[in-house]
């Protein structure tokens, strides 16, 4: 069984990450999303809303959602994966994917990353784009999955 992981921190989930998620699930006899834990990062929303999130957005059967505040690779190891896909949006998020993919590869030499390019509607979309403009009181259902949205508008009138 071919096992890949989308990791990511998903604060929250966009329609871009759910178009890469889906894409791999083509591709893999697996997927797990991860919902990683970044220490650089100020989260609105923690681990488990959004692991809850990804699993009221996600429909296919292959794929599954975690969450891991360790190593990618630890995990990856633990679980017997074979890939990390990530998605690219523009040539900025390359340079700082393929530092990554090349430190996991140094650390767990049999672990491949996949690069999938962001469909032209999802080039700009950002996870910190979606919560200023939902912040702001601008409208976010073209963005967003409908099954959160409320969620966001929510989080950002300061409800928890």
């Amino acid at each position: 069984m071919k096992i890949a992981i989308c990791p990511g921190s998903f604060d929250p989930v966009t329609l871009g990450h759910l178009d890469i998620i889906e894409r791999a699930a083509q591709l893999f006899d697996k997927v797990i999303v991860l919902v990683m834990t970044n220490s650089a990062k100020q989260h609105m929303f923690t681990a488990q809303q959004r692991t809850d999130f990804l699993k009221r957005c996600i429909h296919l059967d292959n794929i599954e959602v975690d969450t891991y505040g360790g190593l990618l690779v630890d995990y990856a190891k633990e679980h017997n994966a074979v890939a990390i896909v990530k998605g690219l949006r523009a040539v900025s998020d390359f340079d700082y994917e393929f530092q990554l993919a090349l430190i996991n590869k140094s650390l767990y030499p049999k672990m491949e990353t996949l690069f999938l390019p962001a469909k032209g509607e999802n080039m700009f979309l950002s996870s910190s784009m979606v919560k200023e403009v939902g912040c702001l009181g601008g409208d976010i259902s073209s963005f967003v999955p409908g099954e959160i949205k409320e969620d966001i508008y929510k989080r950002c009138k300061g409800d928890k």
